[in-house]
């Protein structure tokens, strides 16, 4: 009888752990989850801050924009940019460096409000360009818009891409 006692008091002392761990699980769900929405979040805002750059660009070729006023909005978005491309960065770094590109100062990247040169934002968008390794499969039959290799559905409308050819 004394064994089946030892057992029971073990069974129930693993369901008291189990419940009192039980809250801390949650909390790390909970934390995945609000990164999750942080990601998405920020991935919007880079699809938003990409359009309004090319609406900006669009608008200037036809003149409803004056010439002087174009490159602070253009340095504006931009700046914009790369700060949510930092944020997305901190969610998921990029592993290794591609070669050919400089490495700017951390104090650069950590500071708010500190604006880099010409150079140093077109080193960032190479080095987020080489880190996407992915090829171009050519445009979305249903929307127009360009497609990667990898994707099954169109990241715009959402249209299937099984027959989608390259261009």
């Amino acid at each position: 009888m004394e064994p089946l006692a030892i057992l029971l008091l073990l069974l129930v002392l693993a369901f008291i752990v189990l419940f009192v761990t039980r809250p801390f699980f949650k909390r790390q769900r909970a934390r995945a989850t609000e990164s999750g929405h942080e990601y998405s979040s920020l991935l919007a805002e880079r699809e938003r801050l990409l359009n309004a750059i090319q609406e900006l660009g669009f608008d200037q070729a036809l003149g409803k924009i004056p010439a002087e006023d174009y490159p602070a909005q253009r340095s504006a978005l931009l700046q914009k940019g790369v700060e949510v491309l930092r944020q997305l960065d901190v969610l998921t770094p990029i592993a290794t460096n591609p070669a050919g590109v400089k490495e700017l100062p951390s104090d650069t990247l950590t500071k708010p409000g500190t604006l880099l040169t010409n150079d140093d934002l077109e080193d960032l968008l190479a080095k987020r360009r080489s880190a996407r390794k992915e090829k171009t499969a050519g445009f979305c039959p249903k929307c127009g818009k360009p497609v990667l290799q990898s994707d099954v559905f169109c990241p715009a409308c959402g249209n299937t891409l099984s027959n989608v050819k390259t261009q």
